[in-house]
C-alpha cells in the first residue's frame, strides 16, 4: 500500500470516528431533572436531602426516596453550614477544565486539512516530478537500468561511422588515464544529428549497455512547464546528479524543444525556455575538466538549434547518424531478422536493394509488416512473398479490395497508370519501373512504382525533366485514348510544378535566368517580405511554364509513337490488375504478357469490379519515390 492510499483510509477513519462520536446516544448515563434552588432548600429545611455533590455552583444529589436532582446554587456562604446542620453528606470537587479532546481538534481543522489535501494531490498531478507536491523544481531524469532491456553496440547497424565516434566516448569513461597521459580532455557533449528513425535514441541506449556508468536520460520538453523558472532549476538538479554520479552520462533526447534560437520570434522570444537554455549553457561551460560527465542529445533539427550551444566546449561532437546504404540496410535487416523465424530463401541482399531511402525504423517496420502477413497466411516462417508484401504495403498502401469501382473508371485509371510506366521505359535517365497496379491503395486509386537501380545522393537535369514527363504521362493518356480529362492527375501536376519551380529558383537550372536563387526559405512568411521584384518574378512564372510545356510535348510525342504499348499494358492491368517488372517488359517487347507468379497464400478474397463507384477519383498518385 503506497502513502497516497494509506493517507486516503486514514482520512476514512478520522472521519467515521467524529461522526460517531457526534451522533451517539449514551443511553447508560443517568438523565437528571433540574431542581430549581428554592424547592431545593425547601428540600433541605425538610429533611428530604439525603447526599450532595458540589462542583464549584453545581450541585447534584439524591433525596430520602432515591430521586436523583440536580440544581445551580449561587454563590451562598451559608449553604454549607445549612447543609451539615440537617446532616446532609456533602462531597465536593473542583471544576474540571474541558480542554478540547484530539478528536475534537481534528473534526474542527478537518475542512482546512481536506483543502490543504486537496491542493497537494492537485499539484503532484500537475507538475508530476519526484520530491512531492513542492518538488516540481526536480528534474525529471531517469537513471536507465537494464531491467528494461540491455542495449549494446551490437544490435546497432548501419551507422558505423556514428558508432565509431561513441564508441570512443564509451573508452573515455572506461580508461581515461589513457588520454589523460597525452594531454587529451574528455569531450562534454555530443550531439546525434540525423533525420527521424535513424537510430539515435538507440545508439544512446547502446552507449548506456556497453559504458558501465550510470545513464540518465530526459526529454527536452520535460524541462519547460507552466511555472517560470522551473526549467531553470530542473536543469541545475540534473547537472547535480550527473556530478554526485560521476562520471556517468547524461541523456537529452529532442534538444530542439529546448535549444531553440533565442530572440526567433518576432516581437521578442520565449523568456521560460531561453531561460532555461541560458541555465543549460552555464551548466555545460562549469563542468571542471575531466569531471567524467558527459552529455549526449539527439536531434533532427539541427538547423534551429542556438549557435552559443553548437560551439566547442559544450558540445565538442556533432555527430552525424545519416539514412543507410545499401550496406546499412542489410546489416540492420540482419539484425532484425534475428527475431523472427526466416525462410531460408529470403535474402537480405535483395530487400535492401529494393528498399531505398528506407531509415532504421521503416526496416524494422518493415520485417514487423512481414512477420504479420506471414501470421494471417499461417505459415511457419516468414518468405520472401511476405517481405515482398510488406513493402508493397509501406511503399504504396494498404489494398483496398472492398472498394467497388466503375469500369469505365477502371479503364481510366489502367490507361492512365500505362501513360506513366510507358513514358519512364522509353526516357533513357529514368528509374525502372518496378509495378504498375490499379488496385487502389491507400488514398490512390492507381500506382506507378519506379525503383532506383542505386542510391543517390544527388539529382541531376537532365533526369528531373525526365520525372516531369513521367508526371504529365497520365493526363495525356486519358487525353489519347479516353478522349476525357480526370482529376486524377492533381497530384502529378502539383509534383511536376514544385519541381519546376525549385529548377528555376533554387539550383540555378534555368539557361535564361542563370545561377541565382530567386527564392528564401528563411524569410518569414507571414510579414509578407518579397526577395525579387515583381518584374523577375514574372520572369520566373514564365521560365517555370516554358519547362512545364516543353515536358509535355516530349510526353506526348513518347505516348502517340506508341500507342500499341499503351493499350496492351492497360489491357494487362485491366486483366491482371498488378503487373510486375517481367511482365512490363514483355509489354514493351511486343510479346504476350506472362501470367503473374502463383501466390502462396492460403486465402485470396473476390475483388468486385462492377458497380457504382466509391471513394475519391481525384487520388491518384503515380510513382511513388523512394523515402528521404
Amino acid at each position: 500500500m503506497n502513502l497516497k492510499n494509506l493517507m486516503m483510509w486514514g482520512l476514512i477513519v478520522l472521519l467515521v470516528t467524529g461522526l460517531f462520536q457526534l451522533f451517539q446516544n449514551p443511553k447508560n448515563s443517568v438523565v437528571l431533572d433540574k431542581t430549581p434552588f428554592s424547592e431545593f432548600l425547601k428540600n433541605v429545611d425538610n429533611g428530604r436531602v439525603v447526599q450532595v455533590e458540589i462542583k464549584g455552583n453545581n450541585i447534584e444529589g439524591i433525596l430520602s426516596d432515591g430521586t436523583a436532582f440536580k440544581t445551580y446554587a449561587p454563590n451562598d456562604p451559608n449553604l454549607v453550614e445549612k447543609l451539615t446542620s440537617k446532616g446532609v453528606s456533602i462531597n465536593a470537587s473542583p471544576i474540571e477544565d474541558k480542554m478540547p479532546s484530539l478528536l475534537g481538534i481534528l473534526l474542527s481543522w478537518f475542512p482546512m486539512l481536506l483543502l490543504i489535501g486537496v491542493w497537494i494531490f492537485f499539484m503532484r498531478q500537475m507538475q508530476g516530478g519526484r520530491g512531492g507536491a513542492m518538488g516540481f523544481g526536480k528534474s525529471k531524469a531517469k537513471l536507465l537500468s537494464e531491467a528494461r532491456g540491455k542495449v549494446t553496440f551490437n544490435d546497432v547497424a548501419g551507422i558505423d561511422e556514428a558508432k565509431e565516434e561513441v564508441e570512443e566516448i564509451v573508452e573515455f569513461l572506461r580508461d581515461p588515464r589513457k588520454y589523460r597521459r597525452l594531454g587529451g580532455k574528455i569531450p562534454k557533449g555530443a550531439l546525434l544529428v540525423g533525420p527521424p528513425g535513424t537510430g539515435k535514441t538507440l545508439l544512446a541506449r547502446a552507449i548506456a549497455g556497453e559504458a558501465d556508468v550510470p545513464f540518465f536520460t530526459i526529454s527536452g520538453s520535460d524541462f519547460v512547464e507552466m511555472f517560470v523558472g522551473v526549467g531553470a532549476s530542473r536543469v541545475r538538479d540534473m547537472m547535480e546528479q550527473g556530478k554526485k554520479n560521476a562520471p556517468c552520462i547524461i541523456f537529452i533526447d529532442e534538444i530542439d524543444a529546448v535549444g531553440r534560437s533565442r530572440g526567433a520570434g518576432l516581437g521578442g522570444g520565449n523568456d521560460e525556455r531561453e531561460q532555461t537554455l541560458n541555465q543549460l549553457l552555464v551548466e555545460l561551460d562549469g563542468f571542471e575538466p575531466n569531471s567524467g560527465v558527459i552529455v549526449i542529445a539527439a536531434t533532427n533539427r539541427a538547423d534551429i538549434l542556438d549557435k552559443a550551444l553548437l560551439r566547442p566546449g559544450r558540445f565538442d561532437r556533432q555527430i552525424m547518424v545519416s539514412l543507410p546504404d545499401i550496406k546499412g540496410r542489410e546489416e540492420i535487416l540482419l539484425v532484425h531478422m534475428r527475431k523472427i523465424p526466416v525462410d531460408p530463401d529470403v535474402k537480405a541482399d535483395i530487400i535492401a536493394r529494393g528498399t531505398p531511402g528506407f531509415s532504421g525504423a521503416d526496416l524494422a517496420n518493415l520485417v514487423n509488416e512481414s512477420a504479420l502477413f506471414a501470421a494471417r497466411a499461417n505459415k511457419r516462417t516468414v518468405d520472401m512473398e511476405d517481405f515482398e508484401d510488406a513493402k508493397d504495403k509501406i511503399y504504396m498502401g494498404p489494398e483496398r479490395k472492398s472498394l467497388i469501382m466503375r469500369e469505365e473508371e477502371r479503364r481510366n485509371t489502367a490507361y492512365h497508370e500505362s501513360g506513366h510506366a510507358v513514358v519512364a521505359k522509353l526516357l533513357p535517365n529514368a528509374d525502372p519501373v518496378h509495378k504498375v497496379t490499379i488496385m487502389p491503395r491507400g488514398w490512390s486509386l492507381g500506382l506507378t512504382w519506379q525503383l532506383p537501380e542505386f542510391d543517390s545522393f544527388s539529382n541531376f537535369k537532365e533526369k528531373m525533366l525526365e520525372e516531369i514527363s513521367i508526371l504529365f504521362g497520365g493526363r495525356i493518356a486519358e487525353e489519347v485514348f479516353m478522349k476525357q480529362m480526370s482529376t486524377g492527375a492533381a497530384n502529378d501536376f502539383e509534383r511536376a510544378t514544385k519541381l519546376a519551380r525549385e529548377m528555376v529558383t533554387k539550383y540555378g537550372m534555368s539557361d535564361k535566368l542563370g545561377t541565382m536563387v530567386y527564392v528564401d526559405d528563411n524569410q518569414d512568411s507571414f510579414l509578407n517580405t518579397k526577395s525579387i521584384s515583381e518584374a523577375t518574378q514574372q520572369k520566373v512564372d514564365t521560365e517555370i511554364k516554358s519547362i512545364l510545356d516543353e515536358q509535355y510535348k516530349v510526353a506526348r510525342k513518347l505516348i502517340e509513337r506508341n500507342k500499341r504499348k499503351v493499350e496492351a499494358m492497360a489491357k494487362a492491368l485491366l486483366k491482371y490488375e498488378t503487373i510486375d517488372s517481367d511482365q512490363i517488359a514483355d509489354v514493351m517487347a511486343g510479346k504476350k504478357v506472362r501470367s503473374p507468379k502463383p501466390s502462396r497464400r492460403s486465402v485470396k478474397p473476390p475483388v468486385d469490379k462492377k458497380g457504382p463507384t466509391i471513394g475519391p477519383s481525384d487520388s491518384v498518385a503515380t510513382q511513388p519515390t523512394a523515402k528521404s
